[in-house]
């Protein structure tokens, strides 16, 4: 089925009906094969020459570029076409339903319709700009951000970047970052009635988790950013246990802490450290392994920047809100920032409808990004 010229919305439909779960969250799940080769014929009906970047095995990224006539600045518009499970979904998941001006379905909001604005926008753009425009749909951004990362390590660049996630089409120049951290807590094993030799591995890591809870409680709070607010933590998983008359051996915590700009890992690993350091003085039978598993970092572009400016005129001179606002996930703008391409997020959705049981986005939103990344993308361009 051939879609309409620049019609974002009609792209999001056809973007919508093919299953692209992630393969890393839903074992089985197909990937962003199929996807992927779709935009790509969609996008070289609209005029352009999409290279498929195979990341992994069958899960490639689309890249294309819009050539400007030279002498201006470039512009990447990236964005992410895996999407999460279905499970518990109260609507067909894969259907792209229309209905009172929204479009149903897993990926509508977080983040198809951000897609399908941004390749719309550069459809409709034709010749009209002197500066480059990069278009990546990249795989992977719900797990590892595989895609992403590909993508820089191609040598991509551009003189800034705007990660179409759905902002409400708010202007979010930060975000959080996160890190995944293992706990194992040691006991010894011992039959229940044994109180003189056995350590009860569990008891202890709950002694740890109230000491979290205290450094969540009154240290975290101490330390805002302009836009974020505070950092935070949470423990995610915990298991343990051999039996109701045994001691237990071990118990594995894991936790998430969110990390606001300024943050390290090896600040939020000195920070478990120091709990377990001060459960140790209480009881010295205390041994504990802490694992970092994966991290991300925090991103934070300047407000007052040469691309959050540029935006800022562009929806004021469209009437639209012009305020700055952070966004509480992480995106791959902070990958790309680390790489030297200033990235903020700005794009159609609302986040809180994000991995729901009911995720829709209003056609209207992604109409409006799509004129107003055209106007923006002519005006940083040239």
């Amino acid at each position: 089925m051939k879609v309409p010229h620049g019609d974002g919305a009609a792209l999001l439909r056809e973007l919508v009906r093919v299953d692209s779960r992630n393969p890393s969250l839903v074992p089985g799940a197909p990937g962003e094969s199929a996807v992927a080769r779709r935009l790509a014929d969609v996008l070289r009906e609209w005029g352009l020459d999409p290279q498929l970047q195979e990341v992994a095995p069958g899960r490639p990224n689309v890249v294309a570029m819009l050539r400007g006539t030279g002498g201006g600045r470039s512009l990447m518009l990236n964005r992410h076409v895996d999407v999460v499970g279905v499970e518990g979904m109260n609507h067909p998941p894969f259907d792209a339903v229309e209905t009172g001006g929204r479009i149903y379905g897993r990926g509508a909001c977080d983040m198809k319709g951000g897609v399908a604005a941004m390749c719309a926008a550069v459809a409709q753009l034709g010749g009209q700009i002197r500066g480059d425009v990069i278009l990546a749909a990249v795989i992977d951004e719900e797990w590892k951000s595989l895609g992403t990362s590909a993508l820089i390590a191609s040598g991509i660049r551009a003189d800034a970047a705007i990660v179409t996630e759905p902002t409400g089409l708010a202007i979010m120049p930060a975000h959080r970052g996160f890190v995944w951290m293992e706990v194992s807590v040691q006991g010894r094993a011992a039959h229940g009635s044994r109180w003189d030799i056995g350590v009860d591995a569990i008891r202890h890591a709950g002694l740890l988790l109230a000491e979290l809870d205290r450094v969540d409680a009154e240290d975290l709070p101490r330390s805002e950013h302009p836009l974020l607010g505070r950092a935070s933590l949470h423990a995610a998983f915990i298991e343990g246990g051999i039996g109701l008359s045994t001691y237990p051996d071990r118990c594995t915590v894991r936790i998430e802490r969110r990390t606001i700009p300024g943050e390290s890992v090896d600040d939020v690993r000195a920070e478990v450290d120091r709990a377990c350091a001060r459960v140790r003085d209480k009881r010295p039978e205390f041994r504990v392994d802490v694992d970092v598993l994966f991290s991300q970092p925090p991103s934070d572009v300047d407000p007052d920047s040469d691309i959050v400016r540029a935006l800022t005129d562009v929806l004021r001179r469209k009437k639209m809100s012009t305020s700055l606002v952070g966004m509480s996930a992480w995106t791959d703008a902070a990958l790309l920032n680390a790489a030297g391409i200033p990235a903020i997020c700005f794009g159609p959705g609302d986040m809180g409808l994000a991995h729901a049981a009911e995720e829709y986005i209003e056609v209207r939103e992604v109409q409006m990004a799509t004129e107003v990344i055209v106007t923006l993308a002519r005006s940083w361009c040239n």
